[in-house]
């Protein structure tokens, strides 16, 4: 009998390929008991589809004379019905700064059937610059398993894919002062206006847009801050000492001071804003008579360690101009910059230049996910939903320690969270 080798080699070679393949990432493991209350999925399965929409008539940046078309592409996250028996959950592709590639496994499934009823306040979320649309996934599936429809977008000329070398950073970050607002403004608008076959079919009847927030970090804090009313106030000498040349410095304020995202006034669909390490607080690119005149809630998530956006010069002046009645700051002590977006994956162990866009050398990242996850869902319900039982969720007492220091003497946790198992995080309300 004789063997056929060249068949034998290349059925091996099959299972070896197909066994070293690379499967997408988990970056969660099993959420202990001790999470937060409202850290815990919702009721609702979660499906997730990827659209692209376009602004036909933005003002181009490179010469800010003409307009020329702006595509976003959205990643959205919407409670789902599972019965169709071909829903598989869904990966998550994207780069990192240096153009390595990663797939992240999610919990949603990928293009499933919206419910049949229903009404869900949308929430968009909106990275910072060099991000992508899914940095924070774990909050639009989380958030959309409680009754949302959240949008996460990918900035134009603001991605990790898009933004690679110095030219790259200089021309996107232009278009980045100019565009961040109105491409939150854009999506509202969009999905209040888009046809059905724009989107997912179902989707459409399932979205609230009369009642709308912005999750916004870094540079998407920058941009949620100036839709709701912290008008901009970039002037020569802001703009020089990041680096734009003097003439351009000289030039760029006359475009870029712009309100509530180049319109007229508040869009009064905006009930809410939750920023991440806002930018723009150090170079007092808001102006502040304008930050006080804000109605908005607003919660302010901060590390007290930014080296980016700054703290006390930084996250928390911002915090401390702004005039909303519902006005909260979260602090993670010790934390830097990365405390909005998903744990590291694992191409970007390579270089502390790709760690440092990921991880937070005092804190566990999926602890302060969780975190977030449960105060995020506080605050949104109690604002953009009305929901008194939620607004108790925001903490009374601006330290979440519990230990007293003698005699075995404990104040009571903050809400939600289990009896010492809070720790590192201080809340403030005015």
């Amino acid at each position: 009998m004789s063997i056929n080798w060249p068949r034998i080699i290349a059925f091996i070679s099959a299972i070896i390929i197909s066994s070293s393949a690379v499967s997408a990432e988990d970056l969660y493991t099993n959420q202990p008991p001790v999470t937060p209350e409202l850290a815990f999925a919702g009721p609702y399965d979660v499906g997730v589809s990827t659209i692209s929409a376009i602004d036909h008539g933005r003002l181009n940046t490179t010469n800010f004379i003409t307009t020329t078309e702006r595509p976003l592409v959205l990643e959205v996250w919407y409670p789902a019905d599972l019965s169709a028996p071909s829903a598989s959950k869904a990966t998550y592709k994207n780069v990192t700064r240096l153009q390595q590639p990663f797939e992240l496994q999610g919990d949603a499934y990928g293009d499933a059937a919206p419910v049949s009823n229903g009404q869900f306040p949308i929430v968009l979320l909106s990275h910072g610059f060099t991000g992508y649309r899914t940095q924070m996934f774990y909050l639009g599936e989380h958030l959309a398993s409680h009754g949302y429809v959240v949008v996460g977008i990918d900035h134009k000329d603001s991605t990790n894919a898009e933004v690679f070398d110095n030219d790259t950073r200089a021309s996107g970050g232009i278009s980045t002062f100019y565009n961040r607002a109105r491409d939150q403004q854009f999506v509202l608008n969009y999905f209040a206006e888009a046809d059905e076959r724009q989107l997912i079919p179902g989707l459409k009847e399932r979205v609230d847009t009369n009642n709308a927030a912005i999750i916004g970090h870094s540079m998407g804090g920058f941009g949620a801050i100036n839709t709701v009313g912290g008008c901009y106030a970039f002037n020569s000498d802001n703009l020089k000492k990041i680096g734009v040349p003097t003439i351009l410095a000289n030039l760029l304020p006359f475009r870029l001071n712009s309100c509530f995202a180049g319109q007229e006034k508040l869009d009064p669909r905006w009930k809410a804003i939750q920023v991440f390490a806002p930018w723009g607080g150090e170079l007092d690119v808001h102006d502040a008579q304008a930050m006080e005149k804000i109605t908005v809630p607003t919660f302010f998530v901060a590390g007290d360690q930014d080296n980016t956006s700054g703290f006390e010069n930084g996250v928390k002046k911002l915090y401390q101009q702004t005039g909303s009645k519902h006005n909260y700051m979260m602090v993670y002590v010790n934390a830097r910059h990365n405390i909005a977006g998903h744990p590291a994956p694992a191409a970007s162990f390579h270089s502390d230049f790709e760690l440092g866009h990921y991880v937070e050398p005092s804190w566990d990242i999926e602890t302060i996910n969780r975190v977030n996850k449960h105060m995020s869902l506080a605050f949104l319900d109690c604002h953009v939903k009305n929901d008194g039982a939620r607004c108790g969720y925001l903490p009374a007492r601006e330290d979440i320690q519990q230990y007293q220091g003698a005699d075995n003497q404990y104040s009571a946790p903050w809400p939600g969270f289990k009896h010492l198992w809070g720790s590192g995080i201080r809340f403030y309300r005015q």
